[in-house]
């Protein structure tokens, strides 16, 4: 049987020149990039080079990146930093309701601590209108976050319209990047971005890495105290060969990211069509083109996402009906519930996301074996043998 991992929006396969290239780091440069002795030196020297290649991926500086244990970290340490060190000045946070749960969970807990949020909606395509955020800020606004693209149905955010209006009222803009990083071109200071969050796992580096950007100027509280490490930001001793695994994914990002995105877009449309096509009563998810290069998100009506999931599974097939931090959850997506779409629709999802490894025979296999499996759950759905019958 046939192995296709299309849930690459969960996470992505590691390079195996990046896995190679950690497994020396691990066994060779092993020191603590804090020691004054040699061997410490070599691993903080791994830390410098890796922290300018990713800051080379999105126009920053070298000592603009931070580096973190992954995106829902960084995502907690910069709202929650900024919002506690700009408390003086205002305590309102503008962020949309579409965003992955480790914003939405942080301002939560903000809202406990007595800071107001404002959840913007999206339209049907889940897209923020910047007139709205314009609309929402008040002399008590001190941070708006959009995320750079929706993890969930792919539509990408006009982040450089929100991040100049931000500006225009002396508000700092945060974007979680996590799937946009090292998939689509992002330039922080063209696209007026104060803060960023990204992760490795997300373009074939390894779990449990990940680096946020803060504009110069811009002041936090720190996430962990004890030590001096990650410009005294994130205290403790610094995976050495998980930064290096960024570093190395950053490069491979910038360098194929062009010819990547047209083959991904290429299977991607024509995936999209072959399902809207082959079967009936489906929707497409999210902006028809502002979407990432390799997400399919489609709504089909009729049965529901798990089951779909499990059956594309004994086909040897990887897809998820979310988010991977929500897809175990039986509760409609609220991404889809936000553009509009009734809870028993919701429930039908089917997310399907692509990587330089997939190829156009992968896809016509999938082709091949979805209609079948909707065909069989359908006969088991009595709201669909009612259909039929009008």
């Amino acid at each position: 049987m046939q192995e296709i991992y299309l849930d690459n929006a969960a996470t992505t396969r590691v390079l195996p020149e990046i896995a190679q290239a950690m497994a020396k780091a691990m066994t060779e440069n092993y020191g603590n990039p804090s020691s004054i002795y040699e061997i410490g030196q070599n691993a903080h020297d791994i830390l410098d080079t890796s922290r300018q290649q990713v800051a080379d991926l999105i126009n920053a500086e070298p000592e603009e990146i931070t580096f973190t244990g992954g995106g829902s970290e960084g995502d907690t340490m910069l709202l929650r930093g900024v919002a506690r060190k700009y408390k003086n000045k205002g305590n309102h946070i503008i962020t949309s309701a579409i965003e992955h749960h480790a914003i939405l969970h942080t301002c939560q807990a903000l809202e406990k601590e007595g800071f107001k949020i404002t959840y913007l909606p999206v339209d049907k395509y889940g897209k923020v209108n910047p007139a709205d955020v314009e609309k929402a800020i008040t002399p008590q606004t001190i941070l708006v976050s959009v995320m750079f693209a929706n993890n969930e149905i792919g539509t990408i955010e006009p982040i450089r319209e929100i991040g100049a209006i931000a500006h225009k009222h002396g508000v700092l803009m945060h974007t979680d990047a996590v799937q946009a990083t090292g998939h689509v071109p992002i330039d922080v200071k063209a696209d007026n971005i104060d803060m960023l969050t990204m992760t490795a796992h997300k373009f074939h580096g390894p779990k449990g890495t990940g680096a946020v950007y803060i504009r110069k100027g811009v002041k936090m509280e720190p996430l962990v105290y004890g030590g001096p490490q990650e410009h005294k930001m994130r205290a403790g001793t610094e995976n050495t060969a998980g930064i290096l695994g960024l570093g190395l994914a950053a490069v491979h990002a910038k360098k194929y990211m062009a010819e990547h995105s047209k083959q991904q877009i290429k299977l991607r449309d024509k995936l999209i069509k072959g399902i809207l096509e082959k079967i009936p009563y489906t929707r497409l998810n999210g902006h028809p083109t502002d979407r990432l290069p390799n997400n399919v998100n489609v709504s089909i009506q009729y049965i529901e996402g798990e089951g779909m999931l499990l059956h594309l599974d004994m086909e040897g097939i990887a897809a998820s009906s979310g988010s991977a931090c929500t897809s175990g959850t039986l509760d409609p997506s609220h991404v889809l519930l936000a553009i509009g779409l009734p809870h028993e629709i919701a429930h039908g999802s089917l997310r399907l996301t692509l990587s330089e490894f997939t190829t156009e025979k992968e896809i016509d296999y999938v082709l091949e074996k979805l209609p079948g499996i909707v065909e069989n759950l359908r006969k088991m759905s009595p709201l669909y043998q009612e259909r039929k019958a009008v």
